[in-house]
């Protein structure tokens, strides 16, 4: 059985499956519409969502099956104290397949560890939000027609973006992609995602602090918002806030093949007035989020018929002693879970659940 919390947990070849399979239900929608039948998904939503839960909701419905599930935890026996682990164990009785949105990162691949059912990572934190990739790789395919041999340009929050961590992750199996960080220096491209996955995959990338300079080389403009609260400076703020948001001027920079893309809610780094231009893709994309999810939730309930064997998805050699996390947001600083640690090829050691660098004890 497969789950999918990190782009990792899938090939290339598997993506490329899922991508292709998103693209024929978009052509054949009814040929689907009793894939799912008899089947019911679980939307744990531990924090507030639109697109992410809808679009499951929608693409379950479209395939002939069922939801349940809740979109606010303090509703439910989380309020009394239940653990990932205990919920995740119930749910498995009642459901077929899981989708979970977590504010805690690395809780969706702590439920793994008990699931006998296929866990989604639908969002944990600022760490890994995979869905969205798939949804941005589909849009990626069905507006350029390939999925290699493009320059992306990724503006805005670089840091906290989970989004981006994660599309950057994927598109490190593709070749020849080019990347272009745009963002300020407060929100840049974290050391770990520029070294762990840029440099040692090989990703040609490179680093500015405006968006006209780079405009006319992109073929995919990926927007993010701006926060104002991650400044400690406000006037730094102030200074740069306008080099992000784009506009009908910037748009006059761009090649008329470029696509624009954005993970949703916008605030105010897209005007309305870029509404309008047929480069403008994102509100395509969220549509494709439905088509892609519901690809995901066909090929893992697939998975799992072929190998329903429960897979705790943590390496044999993980390191169990001798660390700790650092994050506070990490779900084994949060729940009585075991803290889990992994070497990395310079010696660097890293949670395994979220990802940050460890501290040594």
């Amino acid at each position: 059985m497969k789950h999918l919390i990190d782009p990792f947990d899938l090939s290339k070849e598997e993506i490329d499956e899922i991508v292709a399979l998103g693209e024929d239900i978009v052509a054949h929608r009814d040929r689907y519409s009793g894939a799912c039948k008899g089947k019911k998904l679980a939307t744990l939503f531990y924090e507030p969502s639109t697109r992410t839960r809808l679009s499951f909701t929608s693409a379950m419905m479209e395939l002939g099956g069922n939801v349940i599930g809740f979109s606010d935890a303090r509703n439910t026996s989380v309020s009394k104290g239940e653990t990932i682990e205990d919920t995740t164990r119930v749910i498995s009785c009642f459901a077929d397949i899981i989708a979970m949105r977590h504010p805690i990162e690395g809780a969706p691949l702590n439920a793994t560890r008990v699931s006998t059912i296929p866990v989604i990572n639908a969002g944990d934190g600022s760490h890994a939000h995979p869905t969205q990739t798939l949804t941005d790789l589909l849009t990626i395919k069905r507006e350029l027609g390939r999925l290699d041999n493009f320059t992306i340009g990724f503006c805005g929050d670089l840091k906290f973006g989970r989004t981006v961590h994660s599309l950057i992750k994927a598109l490190s199996r593709y070749e020849n992609v080019k990347v272009v960080l745009i963002a300020p220096e407060e929100l840049e491209l974290p050391a770990y995602m520029k070294y762990e996955v840029c440099d040692r995959y090989g990703i040609d990338y490179k680093e500015v602090d405006n968006m006209e300079s780079v405009m006319g080389e992109l073929d995919v403009l990926y927007m993010t918002r701006v926060q104002k609260e991650r400044f400690l400076d406000e006037a730094e703020f102030e200074r740069v806030k306008d080099s992000f948001v784009l506009d009908k001027a910037k748009m006059s920079l761009a090649k008329d093949s470029m696509v624009v893309l954005h993970p949703l809610p916008r605030v105010n780094e897209i005007l309305k007035e870029v509404d309008d231009d047929p480069r403008a893709a994102y509100f395509r994309q969220v549509e494709n989020g439905k088509f892609v999810r519901m690809a995901l939730i066909v090929k893992l309930l697939e998975w799992a018929k072929q190998d329903p064997s429960v897979h705790w998805m943590v390496p044999s050699d993980a390191i169990r002693s001798g660390y700790s996390c650092p994050n506070r947001k990490c779900i084994s600083n949060v729940e009585n879970v075991d803290p889990l640690f992994r070497m990395d090829d310079d010696g660097v050691c890293h949670c395994i659940y979220c990802e940050s660098k460890a501290r040594s004890l």
